[in-house]
């Protein structure tokens, strides 16, 4: 696994922050490798499942991640969702991203697990596909866009069908994300790192850590002319109602 050398000294600073994670599968090997992270550490908790286009495997082997859903720390399908910058062939391309976000979902509703959603360049088909599953499964589908970057307008459409959207280092350092930032009520707003990448200032440029969570939160915090407090206490809220609850 990457960073193996100094990975038990950043969980060790994380816990003694007070900090907790969630970290996440993008394919099966390294869904099985979150999973025995997790449960080595009190603070650690999962996703398992298979990144539209960040993996290794071809397509969605539910009989493999049935051995992983029921370990008490896993949290979440995904990251599942769709990608669609820089297709090299794009029909085969999104017919075979479909098909396994596809999988996914059904997944997600059997066991009664949110979505952690990877979606960029993609959103009208990825809403579209949300919200034809929402009309037979209803709040079943649930969870939550992570890295979220796009305008309000497609923030409005991912808070219509019940998702939370995730905030992450660039916010600290682009301007243009602050109007989203106002918009998405706190209710409604996750932060993370996607650590190691997209550090927040002030360490734009290096290895991003779960550690720089903080200034993401501080941010949020100015940005919506909160308390820090508040804003921490919020997003505690959000996560546990989110990833830790089973849908009605």
């Amino acid at each position: 696994m990457k960073f193996d050398e100094d990975r038990d000294e950043v969980i060790q600073a994380m816990k003694e922050s007070k900090i907790g994670t969630i970290t996440v599968g993008t394919d099966l090997k390294n869904s099985k490798e979150a999973v025995d992270l997790a449960n080595k550490h009190e603070n650690l908790f999962t996703t398992i499942g298979l990144h539209p286009n960040d993996n290794h495997e071809e397509e969605f082997v539910a009989e493999e991640y049935e051995k992983l859903v029921q370990n008490k720390k896993v949290v979440a399908i995904g990251e599942c969702g769709l990608d669609y910058a820089r297709l090299e062939n794009p029909e085969a391309e999104k017919k075979r991203q479909k098909g396994i976000f596809d999988q996914q979902i059904e997944f997600a509703v059997k066991h009664d697990k949110p979505l952690m959603i990877h979606c960029r360049d993609a959103y009208d088909d990825c809403l579209a596909i949300l919200k034809s599953k929402q009309q037979i499964y209803g709040q079943k589908v649930r969870g939550n866009f992570h890295f979220f970057t796009s305008p309000v307008e497609i923030a409005k459409q991912c808070l219509e069908i019940g998702f939370t959207v995730s905030f992450t280092g660039p916010i600290t350092f682009v301007s243009e994300y602050a109007e989203v930032v106002k918009y998405v009520p706190l209710e409604k707003m996750m932060a993370e790192t996607d650590a190691p990448f997209a550090a927040p200032m002030p360490y734009r440029g290096q290895r991003n850590s779960p550690l720089y969570v903080q200034h993401i939160v501080k941010r949020m915090a100015e940005i919506k002319d909160l308390s820090l407090e508040t804003v921490k206490k919020q997003l505690i809220l959000n996560t546990f109602d989110l990833f830790l609850n089973k849908a009605s």
